[in-house]
């Protein structure tokens, strides 16, 4: 099978997955899977593309990520796992796709406008 490279995005975090055939174990930013994503709810959602499609076992994957937080970076390493999921096995596609892990979530930070003081609060008028 050789090595699958796919790359997944939000809000500012970036990831970059590469998959090969092996036993399950997940390296992330060259540390344990466990250490880098602490909390079960982010450990769930990065696993979610594998477990659902029932290759959690079967794949090796290292993970380079930056940017972003860490709720980002887990969304992001979602993403590309579930793309490299739909490489491995056109059928997973099927599976992913009601669950939206393969559509990217356009949501960004506002900018902030001159003038007031966050991108949407202003600052308080008195007609004093």
């Amino acid at each position: 099978m050789g090595v699958i490279h796919k790359i997944g995005r939000r809000k500012t975090a970036v990831a970059r997955v590469y998959v090969q055939e092996g036993t399950g174990v997940i390296v992330v930013n060259k540390k344990p899977f466990a250490t880098y994503f602490p909390t079960a709810t982010l450990q769930y959602k990065v696993l979610q593309p594998m477990s659902m499609t029932e290759n959690a076992t079967n794949f090796d994957v290292k993970v380079n990520v930056y940017g972003g937080g860490s709720t980002g970076q887990a969304e992001a390493v979602r993403m590309a796992l579930a793309r490299v999921m739909c490489e491995v096995n056109a059928e997973n596609r099927a599976i992913l796709k009601p669950e939206g892990l393969l559509t990217r979530d356009p949501r960004m930070v506002e900018r902030k406008k001159f003038g007031q003081k966050k991108a949407r609060k202003r600052f308080q008028f008195s007609k004093r």
